[in-house]
């Protein structure tokens, strides 16, 4: 479908450096780095919520079931 190669690799970085500069690159990095780990941990911590949310939900159901099948 869609795969790059060493070579286009190389290709994009010898642009990137000569449009951005050598000292440009590793603030740009470093920055990216940074928005990669926030979503992360926000995805992280929904994903929490909602298993959170379905564990409580999910397990105060199950409880009225078992209670109503047991007084029968």
């Amino acid at each position: 479908m869609f795969g790059l190669g060493v070579q286009e690799l190389v290709i994009i970085l010898a642009i990137a450096m000569l449009f951005f500069g050598g000292k440009k690159i590793p603030e740009i990095a470093k920055g990216l780095g940074k928005g990669i780990r926030e979503f992360k941990t926000a995805s992280e911590k929904m994903t929490d919520d909602v298993t959170d949310a379905i564990e409580e939900g999910g397990g105060e159901e199950s409880k009225s079931k078992k209670v109503e099948s047991q007084t029968s």
